[in-house]
């Protein structure tokens, strides 16, 4: 039976998630939650949001990439002081990408982009959506796939604020 798959999103009112290849605010509730979450998880990304995540493959995290670039040889494992980190894998599709996570210890952790996002929502099997709403219209030119149409169940929420932003976590499953 497939793992459940956990897809890791924060997103405006809008749906924009990124704007020139970054996140389009600093919230730092937000990506502590994030952090956290997918920390000692195997976290399945594509090329881009890898190349701009300094800390994946920090705390234990498996990033298996998705490119359709030809792969260099595997990364080597990393040390980083007295942490480990887990070499680099990389996959030409999602369907091939899951394959790996798979055969991996922990949980499953989508980490985007759009097109990641897209295709996984798709999927028909179990997923986990913890989504950061953001109470904002945000410019941007990456956006996260319309999720509301689809059968979720909402597992909890939690409201939120800093400075700048209202914001809710929201856990939402899908059978």
């Amino acid at each position: 039976m497939p793992k459940l798959l956990h897809l890791q999103v924060a997103c405006a009112e809008n749906r924009v998630i990124g704007r020139d290849g970054r996140l389009p605010w600093s919230i730092p509730e937000d990506l502590k939650f994030f952090h956290d979450q997918t920390a000692g998880q195997t976290v399945v990304l594509g090329r881009v949001c890898f190349e701009t995540w300094p800390r994946v493959r920090l705390d234990g995290r498996q990033p298996v990439v998705i490119t359709s670039r030809l792969p260099d040889p595997p990364a080597p494992a990393v040390t980083n002081g007295s942490k480990w980190s887990p070499p680099l894998l990389t996959a030409p599709s999602l369907a091939a990408a899951l394959s790996i996570a798979e055969t991996l210890p922990g949980e499953i952790h989508i980490c985007g982009g759009e097109r990641i996002y897209a295709e996984t929502l798709a999927l028909d099997r179990p997923m986990r959506l913890h989504l950061t709403l953001v109470h904002a219209d945000v410019p941007g030119d990456t956006f996260f796939p319309d999720w509301r149409h689809l059968a979720w169940r909402e597992t909890s929420r939690r409201e939120s604020a800093d400075a700048n932003y209202r914001y809710t976590f929201f856990t939402l499953e899908r059978p």
